[in-house]
């Protein structure tokens, strides 16, 4: 030590030379040195900063009358003689006079020394006693708030090794603190990123810049552990004189919050997820497609592997589809699809096929019971019962299916079937989260199922009823060569409400009716196939065309669709002539060779069904190559397009000659239709001819 003050390098005890520690510093401990006879004989900057006097003012001067009031000078004075006598240190608080008059406590340690020729002094060292109790009160603190914070901390050396940790980081780390001591964060806690710990460390270290709330994951158990997460910041250690001591991390647990966070955000995907699933399951009002759209919207969502499988009653209409405790179950698979290419897949059902299931099958317990089936774990007996065969079951364990979960189809109280998933490369199990997450897709999807079921059958009741109705064949008539054509609505609630007929009438006539029953659906069909009961019975009667139709419109009068258009027309032969009456129908058109098709004007009338209204006859002359056109208002009526510019494309087509009757037919319908046209469509052409010709 010199005349100015400390020197910052020492010697440890091994002869290294290291930087001494700054409490020293930060106490402003004073040095004193006393000779036999009291006066001063050393003094060091520290006490002149404690006491007010400088190294001037204070050598050579008694210690008493310098630095103790009169009244406290007998008493440090008998001390002062006790330690030099005893050669027993002394130690306690005094109070001592500073030079600017005022009185301060002073922490004194008191020892004697000998020098090489044998006098002795005395050493004091003090400190200002209200600075050492706030060190002192400072250091307690601090150690009781490492040693029962809630808070994990450690303190680790420039190496960033640790030197420190609390209980609380024992507990955090799961790791007791003598496996911290010594040793680095990736060695002590290599379940964590230690790299990029690390690096935040080295970083906080270089720029004195803490980081706070470094959020990080890990398992501390091992790959089985939950996961666990932890929110830590970090701050350089620096002494009064700016030297740097160090790292100091605290560390919090916020496990609860990070999984009550993954849940919230897991309950949000999941909502997104069903969301999205509704809009793209059910998209038609196609079973099989609908059972497509629902496997594929869970992988790889949900699951790796996927089926849907119906009961095969279901799609067969019966009443009774569920099987009977205890018995087998008959499926039909309408759906397989996995989230990567796998031999899993020949392991399923083929799409199609019908597959008869025993009763302790996991999918026949699932649609026997209604309720979902979840094997977390597959043995290799669960295998049995989930695969088709046991060849099929070896398939899928080597395919790495270890999680199960089939869940019922239902819809309006009635199993359908059921939704089958399969986890492999998903690591997870199923849990009762995807239990709930899969009945809600499959409660969905079987409403979509069950509309597209009910769809199906209704369209196949209609179109059955509604081609019983229709004609099977044209008729040779004579002086007519004819043709027709009848498209049902994509939509079973728009087929049933058109129809047309040819009859023969008496005197080689022929009746051409077409007529469209403002309705649809399996009523609509029953009214028009009474309409054309009734028509066929008035025809025989060889009624006029305008008489027919008062008659029809009686008769439509008492039917439920009540309201039909239609045109009754009667060809002869023998006349080259058309008689033909109108009840709110489209007007028919007539085709010439070499000339521009026609659309006749007609008196329109007013539907069947109206009730007391009058209908009005027109004749129009037929030659032979002429053709009659009659038409519902399907194969024209689009929901974009005026119905005038529809009539003038129809007439264009007519204008382009196409050969057969039949071609003209089909040449119209698929210029005319779109796929998915929500109307059904009935036409008719009827051509004359010489009589005696065949055509």
């Amino acid at each position: 030590m010199d005349a100015t003050g400390s020197s910052r390098t020492g010697l440890t005890t091994a002869g290294t030379v290291s930087e001494p520690g700054g409490l020293l510093d930060a106490l402003a401990v004073a040095a004193v040195m006393i000779d036999a006879q009291g006066r001063i004989c050393l003094w060091s900057p520290q006490a002149e900063e404690l006491f007010g006097f400088t190294a001037e003012e204070a050598l050579g001067q008694y210690a008493a009358p310098l630095l103790v009031a009169p009244e406290n000078q007998d008493l440090v004075l008998s001390l002062f003689a006790e330690v030099m006598e005893s050669g027993r240190s002394w130690a306690g608080v005094f109070p001592v006079r500073h030079k600017d008059g005022s009185t301060r406590l002073v922490e004194f340690r008191n020892m004697r020394l000998h020098d090489e020729l044998g006098d002795v002094y005395a050493l004091g060292i003090a400190s200002d006693q209200a600075l050492l109790r706030r060190v002192e009160r400072d250091l307690a603190l601090s150690v009781q708030l490492v040693a029962q914070s809630p808070i994990g901390l450690a303190v680790l050396d420039t190496d960033l090794r640790y030197v420190m940790v609390n209980p609380a980081l024992e507990r955090i780390n799961a790791l007791p603190a003598e496996q911290h001591i010594g040793r680095g964060v990736g060695e002590a806690l290599p379940f964590l990123d230690t790299e990029a710990i690390t690096a935040t460390m080295r970083q906080v270290m270089a720029t004195g810049t803490a980081v706070l709330n470094e959020f990080t994951i890990g398992r501390p158990g091992g790959a089985a552990d939950v996961e666990h997460a932890w929110s830590a910041s970090y701050y350089r250690l620096d002494d009064p004189a700016g030297r740097v001591l160090g790292l100091a991390i605290s560390v919090v647990d916020v496990s609860e919050q990070h999984r009550a966070s993954q849940e919230a955000a897991r309950a949000r995907r999941r909502l997104a997820f069903i969301a999205d699933a509704s809009r793209t399951v059910g998209t038609t009002l196609d079973v099989e497609q609908t059972a497509h759209e629902l496997a594929s919207v869970v992988v790889p969502e949900l699951a790796d592997l996927a089926a849907v499988d119906i009961l095969d009653a279901v799609l067969q209409g019966l009443r009774q589809t569920t099987p009977a405790a205890g018995g087998p179950a008959l499926f039909r698979a309408l759906a397989v699809t996995a989230a990567y290419s796998t031999d899993a897949l020949h392991a399923a059902d083929t799409p199609g096929q019908i597959a008869s299931y025993a009763a302790d099958r996991y999918i026949t317990q699932c649609v026997t019971s209604g309720r979902p089936v979840l094997v977390e774990h597959v043995s290799e007996a669960d295998l049995e019962r989930i695969a088709p065969d046991p060849k099929s079951a070896r398939v899928l364990s080597r395919a790495g299916l270890h999680s199960y979960l089939a869940v019922p189809l239902i819809a309006r109280g009635e199993v359908l079937g059921a939704l089958d998933l399969g986890r492999a490369r998903n690591e997870l199990p199923f849990d009762e989260d995807d239990v709930v997450l899969a009945g809600e897709l499959a409660a969905r999807a079987a409403v979509c199922i069950d509309n597209a079921r009910s769809y199906q059958s209704e369209r196949r009741t209609a179109l059955t009823l509604q081609r019983h109705l229709l004609p099977p064949r044209p008729p040779r008539r004579p002086g007519l060569e004819i043709a027709y054509r009848y498209q049902p609505a994509q939509s079973a609630s728009e087929i049933g409400g058109d129809w047309f007929d040819t009859i023969p009438v008496a005197g080689d006539k022929t009746a051409l009716v077409i007529g469209d029953v403002m309705g649809s659906g399996i009523n609509a069909a029953a009214t028009m196939g009474q309409l054309r009961t009734a028509t066929r019975t008035l025809a025989d009667l060889d009624l006029a065309p305008a008489e027919v139709l008062r008659h029809l419109d009686h008769t439509a009068a008492e039917l439920d669709p009540a309201f039909a258009t239609c045109i009754y027309t009667v060809y002869d032969p023998h006349r080259g002539e058309c008689r033909i009456a109108v009840a709110g129908h489209l007007p028919p058109i007539l085709v010439r060779p070499g000339r521009r098709p026609e659309l006749l004007d007609l008196p329109t009338g007013t539907p069947l069904g109206v009730g007391d209204v009058a209908f009005q006859e027109t004749t129009v002359k037929m030659e032979s190559g002429d053709q009659l056109v009659l038409y519902t208002d399907g194969l024209i009526e689009t929901r974009s397009d005026a119905i005038d510019a529809r009539i003038g494309t129809l007439l264009d087509l007519l204008s382009d000659p196409q050969g057969s009757l039949d071609e003209v037919c089909d040449h119209l319908l698929v210029a005319l239709r779109d796929e998915g046209d929500r109307d059904d469509v009935a036409l008719l052409i009827a051509r004359a001819r010489p009589l005696g010709s065949t055509s």
